[in-house]
C-alpha cells in the first residue's frame, strides 16, 4: 500500500506545516499549490490520501474534489478555513471523506490521516476475505470484494465512506444504528469526528440511491434501511 500523501494547499505555512508533520510520521508528501496541478498530480501518482485545501487560487477545492472522485475512490480529507456548517456540508457533498477546520494541530491531522488509512487497510482485508461475497436489498447490489454498488442495474459511484455505510445497514436491515455507532464503524474508533459528518454522508447516499426512500431515519436514534426496502 502507498504511503504517499498529496497536499494541495496555496498558504506556504500550511504547506510548510503539513508536509514537515506528515514526513515525521512517515510518509512521503509532496505539495502542490493549484488545482489544475493537483488534478494533474491525482492522475499521475499512486497515492494513498490526499489532503486538499477548500480555497484554491485557480480550480477551487470543491471542483477538484469533484473530478477526482469521479475517477477514483482516493480518500480525501478536506481543509476548510472555518469551522462553518456549509463548508462541512458542501465539502462532503463534493465527496470528501473528512474535514479538518483551520487552525488545527498537527495531532488532528496526522491522526486523522492515519485512521483513514487504517479504515482503508480493513476495507480491502475485508473484501479479500468476502471473496465474492455480495448482498441485495430493495433493488441495491453492493459487491463487497469489487467494491461495486449497483441501484435497479445501474452502476452507481459511491465515496469509500457512503460504501461502508451503506455495507453496515445492508448487514443489518432490522437494525437503527446511532450516528455514533456509523461514525464509529467509519473510523474504527471510538474516538469520531463531528457526528454532523454522519447525516452528510446519509444525505448523499440517499440521493445517489435514487427517488425510492432506501434509507430511513428512526426519530431520536439514528438511521436504518427503510422496512420495504429489507
Amino acid at each position: 500500500m502507498s504511503r504517499s500523501i498529496l497536499v494541495v494547499d496555496d498558504e506556504p505555512g500550511i504547506v510548510d506545516l503539513v508536509v514537515y508533520g506528515l514526513r515525521r510520521d512517515g510518509f512521503e508528501v509532496e505539495a502542490v499549490t493549484t488545482g489544475e496541478d493537483a488534478i494533474r498530480r491525482a492522475r499521475e501518482g499512486d497515492w494513498a490520501l490526499m489532503v486538499l485545501d477548500l480555497m484554491l487560487p485557480d480550480v477551487s477545492g470543491i471542483d477538484v474534489c469533484q473530478t477526482i472522485r469521479a475517477e477514483s475512490d482516493l480518500p480525501i480529507i478536506m481543509l476548510t478555513a472555518r469551522d462553518a456548517e456549509t463548508d462541512v456540508v458542501v465539502g462532503l457533498q463534493a465527496g470528501a471523506d473528512d474535514y479538518v477546520a483551520k487552525p488545527f494541530s498537527m495531532a488532528e491531522l496526522v491522526g486523522r490521516v492515519r485512521a483513514l488509512l487504517r479504515r482503508r487497510d480493513l476495507d480491502l482485508a475485508a473484501a479479500a476475505a468476502a471473496g465474492g461475497t455480495v448482498r441485495e436489498a430493495a433493488g441495491i447490489r453492493v459487491d463487497l470484494a469489487r467494491h461495486e454498488v449497483a441501484v435497479d442495474g445501474e452502476p452507481v459511484s459511491l465515496t469509500p465512506s457512503e460504501f461502508q455505510i451503506l455495507v453496515l445497514l445492508m448487514g443489518d436491515p432490522n437494525r437503527a444504528f446511532t450516528r455514533r455507532e456509523i461514525m464509529e464503524h467509519l473510523w474504527n474508533s471510538p474516538h469520531v469526528p463531528d457526528e454532523r459528518t454522519c447525516d452528510a454522508h446519509i444525505s448523499n447516499l440517499r440521493r445517489k440511491l435514487g427517488e425510492r426512500e432506501r434509507i430511513a431515519t428512526v426519530r431520536g436514534v439514528g438511521y436504518r434501511l427503510a422496512k420495504d426496502a429489507a
